[in-house]
């Protein structure tokens, strides 16, 4: 009977030994895949949140395209631009290459190039209902526009443009370049885009 017991015992034992091998075994491939499931969520959640920010500043830069075209249309209907600084109504600026705000650490100079969030420079893009803008991003998107001089007929120089909707229509329309940046987040304040265009429109007198 000693002889069976501890046969026993030993068999037990062994199958005790094999059960938590296994058991870690299990536990190692669940963290495993749980680690990699979480990597997959970070990974989605930047990317979605890269596509957010790339779409906001996107509908923004339309959105201030909107805006010039609008005005074009309007009597009287223009920016107020200025050449030292950035406007508060509109986000305009004149461009002058040596002015305050083309510094290298000017507004215009800063709202291009800054890698992180800037507060203070820009105007917000609202939606037509005026209710602002998603809550979902970190931050509202923001835009400004130069004002980079009128068109010139070609061969004359500067900005121009050989079109039917340039100013080589004797004079009569002055034509404007604008550039507008736009800047915006996706939900996170440190994913940021920021996109540029070139639009041309007529400027009132």
């Amino acid at each position: 009977m000693r002889r069976r017991s501890s046969h026993v015992n030993t068999h037990n034992g062994f199958a005790l030994l094999m059960a938590l091998v296994f058991l870690v075994l299990l536990s190692m491939l669940a963290i495993a895949a749980s680690q990699h499931s979480l990597l997959q969520e970070r990974m989605a959640g930047s990317f979605r949140n890269a596509q957010q920010a790339r779409m906001s500043a996107e509908t923004a830069l339309r959105g201030a395209e909107y805006k010039l075209w609008w005005l074009a249309g309007q009597a009287g209907g223009r920016l107020h631009c200025q050449e030292a600084t950035i406007t508060h109504d509109d986000g305009c600026v004149i461009y002058r290459a040596d002015s305050a705000p083309y510094a290298a650490n000017g507004a215009v100079t800063r709202f291009q190039s800054a890698t992180r969030w800037i507060d203070g420079i820009g105007v917000p893009y609202v939606m037509p209902k005026g209710d602002g803008y998603t809550p979902a991003l970190a931050k509202t998107p923001v835009y400004i526009i130069e004002d980079l001089g009128s068109e010139r007929p070609p061969g004359v120089g500067g900005l121009h443009e050989s079109g039917n909707t340039g100013p080589n229509n004797g004079g009569q329309i002055d034509v404007h370049v604008y550039r507008i940046t736009a800047r915006a987040t996706g939900g996170s304040i440190n994913v940021m885009a920021v996109v540029q265009s070139t639009f041309n429109a007529p400027l009132h007198p």
